[in-house]
């Protein structure tokens, strides 16, 4: 075992207003992992080229990374961050998603789960942008955990260490008969510390870090809420920080979500001392991210060549007018308003909404709703590729 168990009294509530049993004090036991450094699991031959194999098709997506498709980068973080989500319940659709953004950028408020999954879409970004710039901090921790949980009903959560004991599963009234119990508050600071000096420690193959590290946290669940969301970002952060994926984010929570039940059994191998299992599960499950991702940008490609043959036959704009960066950057963008072009493209507000015009004349963007106010318009075929994605279908 991977740790160890600590026997501790939960005390009850007579006054909870609860069924009896739930009242009463019950004695429950705690775990407690092995800190990272020191105890780390050797490869066996067989594993380390599933490790190996996994790296290089995150290295080779990133291979693909001409200035002409970063504009894809924000679109697969983006799905990294709503298949994260949806392993912890947050069900959206890319369509729901996409509109939601709209409506944000014009003051308009989303619903709670929507507000929630762009929180997470904001955390994963600085996570990404900041957290990984660097090595990795306690605070930079904290921060991503405080961007994913600023726009949810427990927001008074975010960016807190819990001084309290948490578990999973069981029933919502005390530890007895939980799933599983992470280790008590008082043992949080030094395994955090740990964890700390393990990420930012190069001895090891990155992804193998990176799943170790995520195994590690949410095995210490140091949040009361949001453990599980903030420790997948902490995987893009390393093999961010350690230069695999520069550019593009393998998106590994899909295939995650896609079999949640055996990513538990997963993280459960781990805290049994069986790392070989999970790290063989991690790794399979980032080589067929990258996969996923190298397939979606060859189709990405695609449609931003059919919709310049589609502008061609409607219309010869000049070679240096403001259509042909639009439709450079479009795929990170679904939907698209005049003043989400003008940010993308650095260019003026009187050429992107020309630009937007011949490329709708063009059947390229349909518009959403008969009004002129606030318009935004839907990318031609790209939320169909962009679903697909994001459920882990080929594209």
């Amino acid at each position: 075992m991977r740790g160890q168990t600590v026997k501790r009294r939960w005390q009850g509530d007579p006054a909870l207003y609860a069924p009896a049993r739930y009242r009463r004090p019950c004695d429950y036991e705690a775990f407690v992992p092995k800190p990272l450094t020191g105890n780390l699991p050797s490869l066996e031959p067989a594993l380390a080229g599933v490790i190996a194999d996994a790296e290089g098709a995150i290295r080779s997506l990133n291979a693909t990374a001409q200035p002409a498709l970063l504009p894809l980068s924000r679109l697969l973080l983006r799905t990294e961050s709503i298949a994260s989500s949806r392993v912890e319940g947050l069900q959206v659709d890319a369509r729901t998603l996409a509109r939601a953004e709209v409506r944000e950028e014009t003051g308009r408020r989303p619903g709670t789960v929507v507000a929630e999954v762009l929180a997470n879409i904001d955390a994963m970004q600085l996570a990404i942008e900041e957290a990984a710039g660097s090595q990795l901090s306690l605070e930079g921790i904290v921060a991503i955990h405080r961007a994913l949980l600023d726009r949810a009903p427990n927001a008074r959560l975010a960016g807190r260490i819990r001084e309290d004991q948490n578990w999973i599963g069981g029933n919502a009234y005390n530890p007895c008969a939980a799933d599983f119990v992470p280790p008590p508050p008082e043992e949080l600071g030094p395994l955090l510390a740990d964890l700390v000096a393990f990420t930012n420690d190069d001895a090891l193959p990155p992804l193998m870090q990176a799943a170790l590290a995520h195994a590690q946290f949410e095995t210490i669940h140091p949040f009361a809420d949001g453990n599980g969301r903030a420790g997948r970002a902490l995987v893009q952060v390393i093999l961010r920080r350690r230069g695999v994926a520069p550019s593009y984010v393998p998106p590994i929570s899909i295939v995650l979500a896609a079999d949640r039940d055996r990513y538990i059994a997963g993280l459960t191998d781990f805290r049994r001392g069986r790392e070989d299992l999970w790290l063989e599960l991690f790794g399979t499950a980032a080589a067929r991210a990258a996969s996923l991702a190298a397939s979606y940008l060859d189709r990405v490609v695609e449609l931003q060549e059919t919709w310049r043959a589609m502008l061609k036959r409607r219309a010869a704009p000049r070679g240096d007018a403001a259509v042909w960066p639009l439709i450079d950057v479009l795929p990170a963008h679904p939907f698209v308003t005049v003043p989400v072009g003008v940010a993308a493209t650095a260019r003026s507000r009187p050429a992107v909404a020309q630009a937007i015009e011949q490329l709708a004349d063009a059947g390229v963007l349909v518009p959403l709703g008969p009004g002129r106010r606030n318009r935004a318009w839907e990318v031609d075929g790209l939320l169909g590729l962009l679903a697909a994605l994001e459920v882990g279908e080929p594209v």
